[in-house]
């Protein structure tokens, strides 16, 4: 199916594509990599009036790495941050979640930033930067905003982004001990279930535990439950068995996603299946899996 005929705007600079956001009439929708907006538009779910295209802003491609976060920028590709051995020991929940996505097309034309403004309930990195409590800055007619990842995705395709406002990079926590796993749909890739979590120790001790999920409801959310119930714990088998069957404690069974892909009760085993996973994949890095 072609999409309906919308008019073609390009900006070269961040400012340029806030002012032409803000002069246009009508819908309105912004082409990073275009993995999330043609597809919608093919398909007729989305007929914006005007197309903003920011693959020319040479400012939001690129990683900077310091010694406590990384800045990823909106425009930086999937397969960068996958492909660099040096992110893999800096922030490994976020890099494994870069892995998991699509096939190489997909992870070399797609866009960290496009990922997260899209907001799609079965996509990875979402999931991943909750559980690294990143911090994702925006650029609008009323200047820079930063917001909390935890705050940041708020419903089906729902953000926090204001109207105007352009997701101009993620600020990732560096974390030695982090992973993502996930159950994927055979026929598109995106994850049925997806676990990330990023730990930190003291002694041998889980100190604090941050585990997120995405696909089990119309969001990216976090398990305060399983993460308590890891906190003091040396995450032997028996301990991360009881945690991971706390998974969904605070999801109503209303809330879980049911579709051609999964059942809710699927999904809702999967969750404790893969969070289990998840969290023994962390004892295996650390050395403190039996």
């Amino acid at each position: 199916m072609f999409p309906s005929e919308f008019e073609y705007k390009r900006a070269e600079s961040v400012e340029e594509a806030i002012t032409l956001l803000a002069e246009q009439e009508g819908q309105t929708e912004i082409l990073a990599g275009g993995h999330s907006l043609l597809p919608t538009m093919k398909s007729g779910l989305a007929s914006p009036d005007v197309v903003v295209d920011i693959g020319g802003i040479d400012d939001l491609y690129g990683v900077d790495r310091g010694d406590d976060v990384v800045e990823i920028r909106a425009l930086t590709s999937y397969s960068t941050v996958a492909g660099d051995d040096t992110l893999h020991d800096a922030i490994p929940a976020v890099t494994q979640a870069a892995e998991a996505i699509g096939d190489v097309q997909v992870r070399n034309r797609g866009t960290v930033g496009g990922n997260l403004a899209h907001a799609d309930p079965a996509s990875d990195l979402p999931a991943a930067v909750l559980a690294a409590d990143a911090t994702l800055h925006a650029e609008g007619p009323d200047g820079h905003r930063t917001i909390s990842a935890d705050d940041f995705f708020t419903g089906l395709y729902g953000t926090t982004l204001d109207e105007g406002e352009l997701l101009t990079a993620v600020e990732v926590p560096t974390h030695d001990i982090g992973t993502y796993v996930k159950k994927p749909s055979p026929s598109s890739g995106y994850a049925m279930v997806g676990v990330a979590v990023v730990i930190e120790f003291e002694n041998g001790v889980v100190d604090a535990a941050r585990i997120a999920a995405t696909g089990a409801v119309d969001h990216a959310m976090r398990l305060p439950v399983v993460e308590e119930e890891l906190v003091g714990t040396t995450l032997d088998e028996d301990d991360i068995s009881a945690a991971a069957a706390h998974a969904t404690d605070e999801i109503e069974a209303f809330e879980l996603m049911d579709d051609n892909q999964a059942s809710a009760e699927y999904r809702s085993t999967l969750l404790e299946v893969y969070t289990e996973q998840a969290v023994s994949g962390v004892a295996d890095r650390s050395g403190t899996a039996p």
